[in-house]
């Protein structure tokens, strides 16, 4: 793990009880060294991300007698503990994922911050409690192996990825966001939530102007806080709203040009570096690029399954890491622009899904059942709709069926292969494994949990879901890198405040973050603010019609594949010949099945060949 901590390694011993870090120094580099201890030394802490609030915290710990030895928010975690036991959690604002060793009460506390920014994952058996901030680490640990928790493939398949506590490995969980865990020396385990996003409405009536400057006074205190660094810090700009924010606000207030870095694709249909430029050039700052080649890309991708130590849920992740790896030559710290979508409504997603549920209200009333299953059951097998035709019709009420929410909202936006895909795409055997909606089982225990309206409703479940792997995904990315990344849309209290907001105030026609764009119309250019949202586009269709697709398909149906026994491969056939005769789309579906295969080769067989150094070919590029 020294790519997650290059500058510094600490150990801590007592007994049964071992704590390891390794450190990318940040704040006080001097003496910040980890682990830390309280001044008796019976309380002892290791510390993976930033308290944006420490030195309020400090002084207040000061003031009540606590002694400090060192600068760093590490050390004032450990007294806040000191002080408030559990509830020191409340006083935090941050990411974080830690653990404290309680030599008093002879237990182990630990957690992970409100909307899982910091990854934290554990073993428990009889034997031992083991923990990191990445699974590879727990797998070290001795008489641990990594074999499939096959209970997950279904989700997988259908979303990308895991979004309960299980992970793709048995017998090693990950801590939720929001929540703690306290393990004694018997090996007892205590786990509970210590916060929740409250959906609520403000109960009396603000006037828009309000909303929008509270906002943007949250926001910018948002990323004040997050600039604090002892090393050089960027941001991450990828030309769109949220990042160009950012690194608008950032721009203001340090009083000066910033480090900003891009990066796009040798296929200039799918970069976005001329829309970064523009904002570049608008801010000032010292702009760096970097272009990836379609080489580049397949050559990184099984180097990067093991650092994510899954599945990569997103092509995208690709773009992420060697931006990442371009920024390292110049910063430790980034900004980026995430959670603004999944707090302010920014997907076309929702305004979509609030039409096409009216719109199905009034169908359903209207059209018999029999008729929409036929129209349902015509879109779908039509040989008379081509691909483009039916991929369009089958978000819409038309193909999908208003009575199922998992039907409706999740396989029209997320799926790659619904539940009654998966029949087909599955060994008989694999599938009766199985329960009937166990795809969408941890996914709607977060929809049947949230309240308020149909948007909030969404929101909710996207922030517990979709944003805490796309978190994951930003996190390993950039710490492959050696490199922080930090994202102050996802400061605890803007979230918040941004879930009060009226829908009226987000959603305008068929685009969201109206706030947003209210609140820094001042800072950027128009034609930044109101550009649609391409969503860090990748060329991966495009790379599907050459001749990579032949050496995917290859791959998925040799010997090696095939004795894994998962997949009908008559099944997997049929996809790449529709596929090429360009019935259906299969993006999505080839890059689920290519992914879940170099995982198996990479993470669970060990293949070097498949692992090694990413080759640097890529070019570069500085713009002042």
């Amino acid at each position: 793990m020294v790519h997650r901590g290059p500058d510094d390694e600490g150990i801590y011993i007592q007994g049964a009880v071992g704590l390891g870090m390794r450190r990318l120094s940040i704040i006080d580099i001097a003496t910040g060294h980890q682990p830390i201890g309280n001044e008796d030394g019976t309380v002892w802490i290791v510390f993976n991300g930033e308290i944006y609030n420490h030195s309020v915290l400090r002084k207040e710990l000061i003031a009540q007698g606590h002694h400090f030895k060192t600068n760093s928010d590490t050390e004032t975690i450990v007294h806040l503990y000191e002080e408030y036991g559990r509830e020191c959690l409340h006083h935090l604002r941050g990411m974080f994922a830690f653990a404290i060793w309680d030599g008093r009460a002879r237990k182990l506390f630990v957690a992970r911050d409100r909307l899982g920014i910091k990854p934290l994952y554990y073993h428990l058996s009889p034997e031992a409690f083991v923990f990191g901030s990445e699974i590879k680490v727990v797998l070290a640990y001795p008489g641990m192996s990594a074999a499939f928790h096959r209970s997950t493939l279904p989700e997988y398949l259908a979303f990308g990825y895991v979004s309960g506590a299980d992970t793709f490995y048995q017998g090693i969980h990950k801590l939720l966001p929001g929540h703690w865990l306290e393990v004694d020396e018997h090996g007892k385990v205590r786990i509970e939530c210590y916060w929740d996003l409250r959906v609520r409405s403000d109960e009396k009536e603000i006037r828009e102007a309000e909303y929008v400057s509270t906002y943007r006074a949250l926001l910018e205190s948002a990323v004040s806080s997050h600039l604090m660094s002892d090393v050089p810090l960027g941001v991450f700009l990828s030309g769109g709203l949220d990042s160009s924010a950012v690194a608008a606000l950032a721009t203001r207030i340090r009083g000066g040009p910033i480090a900003t870095f891009s990066v796009g694709y040798s296929e200039h249909a799918y970069s976005e570096l001329p829309h970064a430029r523009v904002v570049a050039q608008h801010l000032n700052s010292t702009h760096h690029e970097v272009l990836v080649s379609q080489r580049d890309f397949f050559d990184a991708l099984p180097h990067l399954i093991w650092h994510e130590d899954e599945p990569i849920t997103w092509p995208s992740s690709v773009a992420l890491y060697f931006v990442a790896r371009l920024a390292r030559e110049r910063v430790t710290v980034v900004l980026t622009g995430e959670g603004s979508d999944e707090t302010l409504a920014g997907y076309s997603r929702y305004a979509f899904t609030l039409r096409n549920a009216a719109f199905d209200r009034t169908y359903r009333q209207l059209v018999p059942g029999v008729l929409r299953r036929w129209v349902r059951k015509s879109i779908s097998n039509s040989p008379q709709i081509g691909a483009t035709l039916r991929r369009k019709l089958s978000h819409t009420f038309l193909a999908k069926d208003g009575g199922s929410w998992p039907s409706f909202y999740f396989d029209n936006f997320f799926s790659a292969f619904s539940e009654l895909e998966q029949a087909g795409l599955l060994n008989e055997s694999v599938r009766a494994e199985f329960e009937e909606g166990q795809s969408y089982r941890h996914v709607l225990d977060y929809w049947e949990r949230s309240s308020g309206n149909l948007l909030q409703r969404l929101l909710y479940t996207d922030i517990k879901t979709y944003l805490v792997e796309l978190l994951m995904k930003q996190d390993n990315m950039s710490m492959a890198a050696s490199v922080e990344s930090r994202v102050p849309f996802l400061d605890h209290g803007l979230v918040e405040f941004a879930m009060r907001i009226p829908q009226a105030l987000l959603i305008k026609g068929f685009s969201g973050k109206a706030i947003l764009k209210e609140a820094v119309a001042d800072l950027l250019p128009a034609s930044i603010i109101h550009r649609p949202k391409l969503g860090f586009p990748t060329p991966w269709s495009g790379w599907l019609a050459g001749p990579q697709l032949d050496l995917i398909e290859d791959l998925l149906l040799e010997r090696r594949s095939l004795d894994r026994e998962l997949f009908n491969p008559q099944s997997v056939k049929l996809l790449f010949q529709e596929h090429r005769a360009r019935y259906r789309h299969h993006d999505d579906r080839i890059w689920r099945l290519l992914n879940l295969e170099l995982w198996h080769r990479v993470c669970l067989e060990g293949d070097a060949r498949l692992t090694p150094s990413v080759p640097d070919r890529t070019r570069t590029a500085t713009i002042q």
